[in-house]
């Protein structure tokens, strides 16, 4: 009886040393989690600010580049499909369907600023314009704490999904629903580059 006793305390303790353990596995993830949701929320300030300064840019180059509307409304239109992307993906930086719809709006958004950055070159007046310098200085800024943030972020992603993909950590994430987080990449050469704003 006495052995039988000791048996059940024994399987108990591994129980409950078993459950603790699990419990700190699903806490770790947590945070992870947070921590690359947080990051993506840098990402997302930064990305509003780039946001804001595109429609001024558009305004100040429109007196001189009249004869380009369409480019001028590709570039507002492309502005305001990533702007709505990426406001889906702040909602979850955990949808990998979200992060993608974004990095294919970003592309398009660069595409297009790109194609103004172009053509703000044949424009002399447009070049020396006082406000075109300041926006694209501002815009260039921030283009590069987007390019930090989005490194932070996948950094983070990376130690998310690494720590989900270990085991045993793999068997808790798969029973409390912890998928996997997708790395903000960007799918073409073009999109690799940023747009050149120097005046």
């Amino acid at each position: 009886m006495e052995a039988l006793l000791i048996g059940i305390g024994v399987l108990l303790i591994l129980a409950l040393l078993l459950i603790i353990y699990s419990v700190a596995i699903y806490n770790r993830l947590v945070q992870l989690r947070n921590r690359f949701k947080n990051a993506f929320a840098q990402i997302d300030v930064q990305l509003k600010r780039r946001y804001d300064l595109i429609p001024n840019l558009v305004e100040t180059a429109k007196g001189y580049l009249k004869h380009e509307r369409e480019t001028l409304e590709a570039v507002i239109k492309a502005r305001n499909m990533a702007a709505s992307a990426v406001q889906k993906a702040s909602d979850n930086p955990g949808d990998s369907e979200a992060i993608a719809g974004l990095m294919g709006a970003e592309g398009a958004l660069t595409g297009a600023l790109g194609k103004l950055f172009a053509l703000v070159e044949s424009y002399p007046d447009l070049k020396a314009n006082q406000n075109m310098m300041q926006l694209s200085e501002e815009l260039t800024s921030t283009e590069n704490k987007i390019s930090f943030a989005r490194q932070a972020f996948n950094d983070e992603v990376m130690i998310y999904n690494t720590a989900r993909e270990v085991f045993p950590n793999v068997i808790i994430a798969g029973i409390t629903g912890f998928m996997p987080a997708k790395l903000l990449e960007l799918e073409s050469p073009e999109e690799r580059k940023a747009p050149k704003v120097s005046f």
